[in-house]
C-alpha cells in the first residue's frame, strides 16, 4: 500500500512538472520574455527600443527562427529596453540572474550599459554586441559598414539635389543620438560626401526621436528661411517622418530628404515624393549571423570564421567584428531590394493613397 501511495505521488508530481514546464511564454519584472527551459542553452537578446519599427517586427524573429534552426533545444530570453538606459542595464541583471550563457545586445547608450557588460562576463557569461559596437570586454559585434550607411545617405542626397548641388546650397543635417556609437559613424560618413559640395547651414543631433526632429527642423527653418532649404539629411526613417511633417507644414515641397532603416513608412514616403532614399540594412543576414555568433559561443567555438574584421569601440577594445554590406533604396529599386527580400509585399506597401504611386513606380 506504501508503494502505490508513493509511486502515485510521484506521477502526480511529475505530471505537475511538465504542466508547468509547457506554460509557455512568461515575463518578468525586467520585461524580458522566454520560450521554455532547456537545460542551460540559454541565449539572451537584448534589443534598445521599440519606437524603432525593424526591431520588434524583423531582428528579434529572425534572430529566434535562427536559434531554433541551429539549435532546437535552445532557449532564447528576449528583452527590450524600450529606449530606458537604466532598464537595459535591469534587463542584464535579469538575464545573469536566469543563468543565460550568451547575451547579444544592442545597446541603447553603449557607455553607459559597460559595466553591467562586465558584470556578465565575471559570471562567464559571453556578449555579442548587435547593431550598435558596446563597450566593455565584448566577445564579437556584428553590424553593417556604418560608414558606408553615411556615405549613402550622402551621396543619396546629393544624386536628388543633381544640379542643384553647390557650395551654396543650403541643408539641415538632422543626426542620431550621440549616445549610439553608429549615429558618429553615419555621421562622419556624410560628412565625409557632403562636405565641399553643400553648404551644411543646421546640424543637430534629433536623438533618433521624430517629435525631436521635427522641433530641431521648425527649428531650421525659422534661422535659415524656408525658400532657403535646399534639402535635408536625416539619419534614420523614423525621424524623416517627424521632419517631412514639418516641412509640409511649412509649405516646402520638392526637396530631398534622406532616411535609413527601410521602414514601411519611408518606403512610402519615397513612393509619394516626400522623401527621396533611404537605407537598406539586410536584417536577416545581420541577425542570422550574431544568432551564429552567439551559439559557436555557447559551444565554445572560436567565431573567427564569423568575425573576420575588428572594431575599436568606445572603452578602447578591439572587437572581433562581422560588417556587413548596406544598400541604398529609392524609387527605382525599391523592388529588387526590400520587395525581392520579402521584408514588405507589394501589398503591404501600396494600400490606398499610394497605389496610384505603386503604379507609377512599376510595382503594380
Amino acid at each position: 500500500m506504501r508503494r502505490v501511495v508513493i509511486g502515485t505521488a510521484a506521477v502526480s508530481m511529475a505530471l505537475s512538472m511538465a504542466a508547468c514546464g509547457k506554460a509557455g511564454d512568461k515575463k518578468d519584472d525586467s520585461g524580458s520574455t522566454k520560450n521554455s527551459s532547456s537545460g542551460g542553452k540559454t541565449i539572451g537578446l537584448l534589443l534598445p527600443d521599440s519606437v524603432t519599427a525593424r526591431y520588434e517586427k524583423f531582428d528579434h524573429p529572425f534572430f529566434e527562427a535562427k536559434i531554433k534552426s541551429l539549435c532546437s533545444d535552445c532557449t532564447v530570453e528576449y528583452a527590450n529596453a524600450a529606449g530606458d538606459t537604466a532598464k537595459q542595464a535591469q534587463q542584464v541583471s535579469s538575464m545573469i540572474t536566469k543563468g543565460v550563457k550568451v547575451i547579444v545586445i544592442s545597446a541603447q547608450d553603449s557607455a553607459a550599459i559597460k559595466s553591467s557588460i562586465q558584470t556578465a562576463v565575471n559570471k562567464g557569461i559571453k556578449v555579442v554586441a548587435y547593431d550598435r559596437l558596446a563597450q566593455g570586454p565584448v566577445s564579437g559585434y556584428v553590424s553593417f559598414d556604418n560608414v558606408k550607411v553615411g556615405e549613402l545617405q550622402g551621396q543619396g542626397l546629393l544624386d536628388a539635389l543633381g544640379s542643384k548641388a553647390t557650395k551654396s546650397s543650403k541643408v539641415v543635417m538632422i543626426n542620431g543620438d550621440d549616445a549610439d556609437p553608429n549615429a558618429a559613424q553615419f555621421k562622419q560618413g556624410a560628412h565625409k560626401v557632403l562636405d565641399g559640395k553643400v553648404n551644411i547651414a543646421y546640424e543637430q543631433s534629433g536623438l533618433w526621436k521624430d517629435s525631436v526632429a521635427a522641433q530641431k527642423m521648425k527649428a531650421a527653418i525659422t534661422q535659415l528661411g524656408a525658400k532657403k532649404i535646399a534639402g535635408v539629411y536625416s539619419a534614420n526613417d523614423d525621424m524623416a517622418a517627424g521632419i517631412a511633417t514639418t516641412l509640409k507644414g511649412a509649405g516646402i515641397s520638392g526637396i530631398p530628404l534622406t532616411g535609413q532603416d527601410a521602414e514601411l513608412a519611408g518606403i512610402q514616403r519615397i513612393l509619394a515624393g516626400t522623401q527621396s532614399s533611404t537605407v537598406y540594412k539586410p536584417f536577416k543576414q545581420e541577425a542570422d549571423t550574431a544568432a551564429e555568433m552567439a551559439y559557436d559561443l555557447l559551444q565554445g567555438k572560436s567565431i573567427s570564421s564569423l568575425a573576420t574584421t575588428t572594431q575599436t569601440s568606445g572603452s578602447g577594445d578591439k572587437v572581433p567584428s562581422d560588417l556587413l554590406t548596406p544598400i541604398s533604396v529609392t524609387k527605382s529599386n525599391i523592388k529588387d531590394t526590400v520587395v525581392k527580400d520579402k521584408i514588405y509585399t507589394v501589398q503591404e506597401i501600396c494600400t490606398g493613397e499610394f497605389a496610384k504611386a505603386c503604379k507609377a513606380a512599376g510595382l503594380q
